[in-house]
Order: structure tokens, then C-alpha cells, then sequence
């Protein structure tokens, strides 16, 4: 199977969420963060350092239970801005 390259978008977005997740993290370890989310450490890794930009749902949300996040403050904190269109008359 092939995969669709990546658009900047999805990249920049997979960068935001690493960020937020180092952020959330603080000073517990990547192995008791991913342990507690039932993930590998090395998933974990890979996610905060934007090598998984698209990680699976299920993942997210399970690190968002470990971290203290809801899914509410991971998408705030992972989507684009976007300036307004204008409307087409």
C-alpha cells in the first residue's frame, strides 16, 4: 500500500502536536507518559518529534487521558488558523 505524501499542513500540524505533548509532559518521563497511555515510549517519541505527524485517534486520545488534556485543548492547540474567504456572490 501506498501512502499519500504529507501536505505542509499535515506536517505543521503534527509538529504543533508534539509540541503541546512535550509541553503537557513536563518533567515525567517519555517511558511513565507512554506506559500510562499504554504506548510504546518509542511511539511517544516519535510523535512529540513530528516523525508521526497522523498518529491513529485512539493514540491521542489515550495520551491525552495520560496527560490531563481533553480532546477539546489538543485540537485548539493543533489546528491551523485560517483567515476568512470571502463569499462568492
Amino acid at each position: 500500500m501506498v501512502r499519500t505524501p504529507l501536505t505542509p499542513e499535515e506536517r505543521l500540524r503534527g509538529e504543533r502536536l508534539g509540541a503541546l505533548l512535550r509541553t503537557a509532559r513536563g518533567e515525567r518521563s517519555m517511558a511513565a507518559v507512554a506506559a500510562s497511555a499504554g504506548i510504546s515510549a518509542e511511539t511517544l517519541r516519535k510523535i512529540e518529534t513530528g516523525r508521526a505527524p497522523t498518529p491513529a485517534f485512539f493514540t491521542v486520545a489515550a495520551l491525552a487521558g495520560a496527560l490531563g488534556l481533553s480532546l477539546d485543548e489538543i485540537l485548539g492547540g493543533c489546528a491551523s488558523v485560517r483567515t476568512a474567504e470571502p463569499l462568492s456572490a
